[in-house]
């Protein structure tokens, strides 16, 4: 298991988590933004540790889904390291949980940037990356710029893991980060790192975006029916920063609608948004030019629903990530809230 790092044991000593019960299962994400990033201006590691820690807490995850965790140099010709991570665990029970982690294929270590990580209390018995192994990179031909010819490839993988309980149960978690709506990089396409040329050309990078998130969506969408197929029944959740609404196509491309398919067997294929359960006002994970939005998700698979409690989004301080002051730029807030799902176990 690539990036695995099993670390079974008791929780640590002196955490304020709660600890989880035979019956309870809460499965969590948290978008941690660029965790570990030593170029981010004003907070310093400290800092981010300080105020991120007691959300993690809050959570009081058994199953613990993490986006853009950034990993650190270690030394000469040793991959790099996620101490960031580390750090931020420490103390706390998820420092004992296995974990799993996005890995380089280059060199076998944490990827530079924006890793995706799972962390659970309970094994983690098979686990994968998938990044272009089930849909290849498109060819697509620039209509500005040079004008060259370029695969379009994703900018992060999906991350699988297959946890199972000691009464032998399984979950199949499925983590992802998925494009954001941000004009892509074009070969002679800007003036400077954020001074576009042409309209024309932010268009084409806007366009590009759409396709790298869509085609994350696809290839998520054949990770879910790869385990439909391998159990009818499968307990399954999506979770993580998709970067879309629920109404939008990365998110339905992923939970698949037996509608839009035009055909009513698929219903037990689908899979269906948890926060549908809260009231609208608390809908939100992301606030932009005051605008809330649901842009991080949990999705479920029916056997998993027939467990489901309820969710909870810890937005209460969450701040605006459009219009910031400058001078908090380098907050060490994240501006994601976190998500958590409960579920009550019941015999099969």
């Amino acid at each position: 298991m690539r990036g695995g790092g099993a670390a079974p044991g008791p929780a640590a000593a002196g955490s304020e988590a709660e600890s989880p019960t035979a019956d309870r299962l809460r499965i969590a994400t948290f978008n941690l933004e660029n965790l570990g990033d030593s170029a981010q201006p004003h907070a310093t590691l400290a800092e981010r540790v300080r105020l991120l820690r007691p959300q993690l807490l809050r959570l009081r995850a058994d199953v613990l889904c993490l986006q853009e965790v950034d990993a650190q140099r270690g030394s000469d010709g040793e991959p790099r390291r996620l101490d960031a991570l580390d750090a931020l665990l420490a103390g706390t029970p998820y420092a004992a949980f296995h974990r799993l982690t996005t890995f380089s294929r280059s060199h076998g270590g944490p990827r530079d940037k924006h890793n995706v990580v799972i962390l659970s209390r309970l094994p983690i018995v098979n686990g994968r990356q998938v990044l272009h192994d089930l849909v290849q990179p498109p060819l697509y031909k620039a209509a500005t710029g040079d004008g060259a010819t370029a695969a379009i490839t994703w900018d992060r993988p999906i991350l699988h893991a297959t946890l199972q309980a000691e009464a032998g149960w399984t979950l199949d978690v499925v983590n992802v980060h998925l494009r954001a709506p941000r004009a892509a990089f074009i070969e002679g396409g800007k003036a400077s790192a954020s001074v576009w040329r042409t309209m024309s050309g932010w268009a084409e990078g806007f366009f590009l975006a759409a396709v790298k998130a869509a085609g994350q969506a696809l290839e998520v969408r054949l990770v879910v029916d790869q385990l439909f197929d391998a159990d009818p029944e499968a307990r399954i959740v999506v979770c993580g920063d998709f970067n879309a609404d629920s109404h939008e196509a990365p998110v339905r491309t992923i939970r698949g609608d037996e509608e839009d398919a035009g055909n009513a067997h698929l219903a037990f294929r689908t899979l269906v948004p948890a926060e549908r359960s809260l009231a609208d006002s608390r809908r939100f994970s992301v606030l932009h030019h005051g605008r809330p939005r649901m842009l991080d998700h949990l999705l479920l698979s029916r056997a998993l629903l027939a467990w489901y409690c309820g969710m909870e989004v810890h937005n209460e301080a969450l701040g605006d990530e459009a219009v910031t002051p400058q001078a908090l730029v380098g907050t060490p807030a994240s501006f994601h809230a976190p998500l958590v799902a409960e579920f009550r176990v019941a015999a099969d």
